[in-house]
């Protein structure tokens, strides 16, 4: 079956120069994919000519006349732009045109426009932004919620572990994978009401064989791969997404400076060139690119706002293996036996 993605190219820091070499570097990998370009039509062939494909038979441009900016106020995005890039790709998932869509575009705009054009699924209350994190088992560790909900009462929690759970098992290929309920201490009397309420729920889960659920972890057991899934609110998952970005950068910092401070250390790093790039391609945060909008009617993945080409196209990538995988009617499918009806809603 062919994997048909909509791509708002318009979207981040970059636009075109870099979704359209993300775009047909994904296709050279993938022949089972099709991709369906979102922008200004002129703009978009000439970077496609640019690169050699003007004329790929596995894209369809679609021309939008807006683009969401970075700094554009929800209101803006939501409202007034009814023809953005943004807007018109995720209309080709509602429409059943794609089966995913991908953007780089504003987080906020992003998911209240999702949202809007896409509704939420039965059963949640709030969809969720789950990304990947690297862990010392060489694997990825997926965190949600990053940011989409601050405040969040148990239930919500419950239903990202629910969505959560569905998307490793999908993309990792784990029968039951682990969940962790992110806390300022593994014992069970710590952390506030809402998190001790929250691993009631999932306990309970756990006991009747639906989840697999670890039980409390701290912010170390991210990197360590304690869990499979890892889940927090979106106040504190978006610290700690924006407090590892940060360590990253100053780590390469430091290493780069380092080892270039003299001639001596300058040899150092010649010498140890081969450890130096195992560990640039562990740590290489292109390989973690991609975050799930979990809980709508149809799969949204967000790339990193500033992401070079390969990042992006690992975000395509991402697209493309939860639709060749079904994540959607899985998700559908136990969200339907876990959760209680009276949480549902329609948008």
């Amino acid at each position: 079956m062919t994997i048909k993605i909509s791509i708002d190219c318009m979207g981040g820091d970059h636009g075109p120069s870099v979704t359209i070499p993300a775009a047909i570097s994904f296709l050279n990998r993938v022949s089972d994919a099709e991709l369906i370009l979102v922008g200004l039509e002129d703009v978009l062939r000439a970077e496609l000519k640019k690169h050699r494909a003007g004329d790929h038979s596995r894209i369809t441009i679609l021309h939008a006349s807006e683009q969401v900016l970075m700094d554009d106020p929800l209101e803006v995005a939501l409202r007034r732009k009814k023809d953005s890039s943004m807007r018109v790709a995720i209309e080709q998932v509602k429409d059943g045109k794609a089966q995913a869509c991908v953007s780089a575009g504003n987080t906020g705009a992003l998911m209240a426009v999702s949202r809007y054009v896409l509704k939420t699924m039965a059963g949640v209350d709030r969809p969720a932004i789950c990304g990947i994190m690297p862990n010392q088992k060489d694997g990825p560790t997926y965190v949600m919620d990053l940011g989409a909900n601050v405040d969040c009462e148990p239930h919500h929690l419950h239903q990202f572990a629910i969505m959560g759970s569905v998307l490793v098992h999908a993309m990792e290929g784990i029968a039951r994978p682990t969940i962790g309920l992110l806390n300022v201490g593994t014992e069970d009397i710590k952390g506030n009401e809402v998190v001790k309420a929250t691993s009631a729920l999932l306990q309970a889960d756990h006991e009747r064989g639906k989840l697999n659920f670890f039980g409390n972890v701290e912010g170390n057991d991210i990197f360590k791969g304690t869990t499979d899934v890892v889940v927090c609110d979106g106040f504190v998952g978006n610290v700690a997404l924006k407090a590892v970005e940060g360590v990253a950068g100053f780590f390469k910092m430091v290493l780069t400076t380092e080892f270039k401070r003299t001639p001596l250390t300058m040899l150092g790093a010649a010498i140890a060139n081969s450890a130096l790039k195992r560990i640039r391609r562990r740590l290489n945060p292109a390989r973690y690119n991609g975050a799930s909008l979990l809980g709508l009617r149809g799969l949204v993945f967000k790339s990193h706002g500033s992401a070079e080409a390969e990042a992006y196209e690992w975000a395509i990538r991402r697209a493309y293996d939860a639709a060749k995988n079904d994540v959607q009617q899985q998700l559908a499918d136990l969200i339907a036996e876990l959760m209680p009806r009276e949480n549902t809603t329609i948008g």
